[in-house]
């Protein structure tokens, strides 16, 4: 949460108010992306404080301590879609961001009998283009062909989306109603729409197909390899309850490469520190132009005067900050649901909230290992590092047919009996994670319900299904299991009930086409203002979307400070 005095010259002072993290229920936000916010509030002239909810700040980009001495990304656990303005107006890298970029980006090994005493076969990705024909072209010489084609393809669509990502969604109201000056005025909403279509040029049709098709019905006009087309189906379904084969995973595979990381497009790397360097650089950008910034703050609910306006927040202590703003990070469920008194709202808002899908098929398991993973398909020796530790390593993925078989199991109300497995070990690069010789790893896997065949999770769910993730984890590293220190085991029940994200969701809300841009969250929410007047939403449940670090928060500013110019 966070409070505010906005002035304007001294002539008069309005209360801004603006909820960044939970409250009674938990709520919380995936991304830093409030104290950016908060910085370019305080920027544009108004006085800004942010509130905490946990501890430790930064919602779910954060570091803790879970085992002595091993310092985790306990929740989000890599960057790239933080938008390159934000990271340069606030001068991220002034104020203590230091990223390790990762090089090769992908590894994919076998599981596999070696062919006359060779170590089993394995795939891997990184920015050298001539390298990774190689690499392709040990399963298919046709594959490697047509992969620098597809690359390019898929980044020109990709590039054409980023207008959209820093700016509103088209103001449909402002240019079908009101006066012909307000009408004007909102044609400039169409601006991105109009870049978008520019830049695809003829490209629009395919543009069309990859935002809506399933993911396989693309690679497979691409390619012929199972190993490559998997690789690349896990960008289609990571974080999403959806197959390879379902409609809609094309826009999730585009969705997670079309950012950047130090200028390098598509890439993604680790902060050092964890994810809480990223959230501590921000705050401290957001400090140095004067905001305040609190943990361990906690509101109850969001005031509604008999006005049916915004009048601020109580806090859980009983403390109430009154204002005539406020911003909300929370998912929209817990905004509207928990946050919101039930008479400020209408039953038919209130019913459409219920409908938004929050599915997850993610439970995220943090790992602390007294040695480095050994991979059959590439080893080391001497507990060395090679260049495969530093990447996304993706186990079960050899095969688009074991994606399919792990997502059937969890619609069906299973935890996948070989789950969709991909590691990273960000303490290979980074020496402040682990202590000498030890390593810390991340282990995202899919696919997890939220029920378990209608009941709720147990710790010997956890405790079983780690076991079923540990076992895979040994058949591609031998010994992974006697280096093991402590795990950490959150389902998808964990997710929500830590970090407040809503059915576990780490976007905020499914990224399905009827949940994006004009309708993310819902068709009447899309300008971030709600139906309180005074009450904005801020978070990754609005456009343009979970991951996409920032851009809610500044298009959220962007709409209050042009609401508060009005006023």
């Amino acid at each position: 949460m966070a409070a505010a005095v906005w002035t304007d010259r001294g002539t008069r002072a309005k209360n801004l108010l603006w909820i960044l993290m939970g409250s009674r229920s938990n709520h919380t936000a995936l991304k830093p992306c409030y104290d950016a916010l908060a910085a370019y509030l305080q920027k544009g002239g108004v006085k800004t404080a942010v509130l905490e909810r946990r501890h430790v700040l930064g919602g779910a980009a954060v570091t803790e301590e879970i085992f002595p001495g091993f310092h985790f990304s306990r929740c989000s656990y890599l960057l790239s879609l933080l938008r390159p303005h934000i990271y340069r107006d606030l001068e991220l890298k002034k104020h203590g961001l230091k990223v390790y970029m990762r090089d090769p980006h992908s590894f994919t090994p076998m599981l596999e009998e070696g062919m006359k005493g060779a170590v089993p076969r394995s795939l891997t990705l990184g920015s050298d283009l001539a390298e990774n024909l190689n690499e392709i072209g040990k399963f298919s010489q046709k594959d490697a062909k047509a992969y620098p084609d597809f690359v390019a393809h898929l980044k020109k669509l990709a590039s054409a989306i980023h207008p959209l990502l820093d700016s509103p969604p088209v103001d449909i109201r402002g240019v079908t109603a009101g006066s012909l000056r307000k009408r004007l005025a909102a044609t400039k909403t169409l601006i991105p729409i109009a870049k978008l279509g520019l830049k695809l040029g003829g490209n629009i049709p395919d543009f069309y197909e990859i935002v809506t098709a399933p993911i396989m019905k693309i690679l497979t006009r691409w390619f012929d390899s199972e190993p490559l087309r998997a690789t690349l189906a896990t960008d289609g379904v990571i974080g999403a309850m959806t197959s390879p084969s379902n409609p809609g995973s094309g826009y999730v595979l585009l969705h997670h490469v079309m950012g950047e990381l130090e200028k390098e497009k598509g890439a993604w790397g680790y902060v050092e520190g964890g994810m809480g360097g990223l959230s501590q650089a921000i705050a401290r950008a957001a400090q140095s132009y004067g905001v305040d910034v609190f943990t361990e703050k906690n509101v109850e609910q969001i005031l509604v005067g008999s006005d049916g306006a915004t009048k601020g927040v109580a806090l859980k202590d009983g403390t109430e900050i009154h204002s005539n703003v406020v911003l909300s990070n929370a998912t929209p469920y817990a905004t509207f649901k928990y946050l919101t008194s039930k008479g400020a709202l209408s039953e038919e808002f209130i019913k459409a909230v219920d409908q938004v899908d929050y599915t997850s098929p993610v439970t995220k398991i943090n790992v602390a290992l007294d040695k480095l993973p050994n991979f059959l398909a590439s080893p080391t020796p001497d507990d060395k590092p090679g260049p495969h530790h530093q990447c996304s390593i993706h186990l079960n993925c050899e095969n688009v047919d074991i994606l399919e078989a792990a997502y059937k199991d969890a619609i069906n109300g299973r935890p996948s009996a070989r789950p969709m497995l991909e590691m990273t070990i960000p303490s290979v690069l980074d020496p402040t994670l682990a202590p000498p010789g030890c390593h810390v790893v991340s282990l995202f896997t899919q696919f997890t319900p939220y029920h378990i065949k209608g009941r709720e999770w147990t710790q010997q769910d956890r405790e079983d299904f780690g076991d079923t993730v540990f076992d895979w984890v040994e058949q591609y590293a031998p010994g992974f299991k006697t280096s093991v220190v402590g795990r950490e085991i959150l389902s998808p029940p964990d997710l929500e009930k830590i970090f407040g994200l809503t059915g576990g969701n780490i976007f905020h809300g499914s990224m399905s086409l009827d949940q994006l841009y004009l309708a993310r969250p819902l068709p009447s929410l899309s300008d971030y203002r709600s139906p309180i007047k005074g009450l904005y939403l801020c978070g990754s449940g609005c456009h343009p979307g979970g991951g996409v670090m920032g851009s809610p928060g500044w298009n959220a500013a962007l709409t209050v400070i042009s609401d508060l110019k009005r006023r």
